[in-house]
């Protein structure tokens, strides 16, 4: 079997269509470059700073992507896509074109003996009520419903206004200089691990590039992102290793 790879936080979409595309090529150009050892790819959520599926109409772009997605479905990757959450609006276009599998929560599972928890990582641990809360309306039905009846031009019209304030548009990131123990995820980490054992916990979200030992023998791991890290993880059958891509 090949090897399992790991990316999050892409946020394509902004700050511009130029800026987005740059970021796109780069993303492709990795994907073709790891897609040899392949086996399954995890996509751990914002890979679209907004996305969202009507009935028969999906936003515009991102045609390079799509096209390198397809390549690799069809050579036999398996695909995995969670809903982070600036793009927790999946409802069918992904499985049918490229039989990814959606994740809307956290997905377990072992490989070659190590057992691993994914989460695109919003919305966990204490605290954040009010996020939560909004969480839970945007996923539901009544939500969803209610924005498909917006024409696609008003809605996605809407959400990138939205998107173009947010502080990744305007280059806004978080502090590299952090607290490792006062950092949400890894408090949640270390509740998690008191009752359940994992080798390794994996999370995007915080555009933060962490390889963090848990104990012994359990990591907590983030992903980074893809505006100033462009860092990803791959297991090798043996160990999770984050690294950056140097194009």
């Amino acid at each position: 079997m090949g090897n399992l790879y790991f990316a999050s936080d892409f946020h394509l979409g902004i700050p511009n269509a130029q800026e987005s595309l740059i970021r796109e090529r780069k993303l492709v150009a990795w994907l073709e470059s790891i897609a040899p050892n392949a086996d399954e790819l995890f996509l751990v959520g914002d890979v679209f700073d907004f996305w969202f599926e009507y009935k028969y109409v999906v936003p515009k772009g991102y045609t390079r992507l799509f096209g390198c997605l397809a390549k690799l479905a069809d050579s036999g990757i398996k695909l995995h896509f969670f809903k982070g959450n600036h793009d927790m609006w999946m409802f069918g276009y992904f499985e049918q074109e490229f039989g990814a599998i959606i994740h809307s929560d956290e997905y377990i599972f072992e490989r070659d003996g190590k057992k691993f928890f994914i989460h695109h990582g919003d919305g966990l641990g204490k605290g954040d009520e009010n996020y939560k809360m909004l969480k839970k309306i945007f996923r539901s039905d009544l939500c969803q419903r209610t924005f498909a009846f917006l024409h696609p031009s008003i809605g996605i019209g809407i959400a990138n206004y939205f998107s173009s304030k947010s502080r990744l548009a305007q280059m806004q990131f978080e502090n590299e200089e952090i607290d490792i123990e006062k950092e949400w995820l890894v408090q949640y980490c270390k509740e998690v691990l008191q009752t359940n054992h994992y080798d390794y916990m994996i999370f995007g979200h915080r555009h933060l590039a962490l390889d963090v030992p848990m104990g012994n023998t359990s990591r907590y791991i983030n992903l980074g992102d893809w505006f100033k890290f462009y860092t990803y993880a791959e297991f090798n059958g043996t160990d999770v290793a984050l690294l950056k891509y140097n194009p």
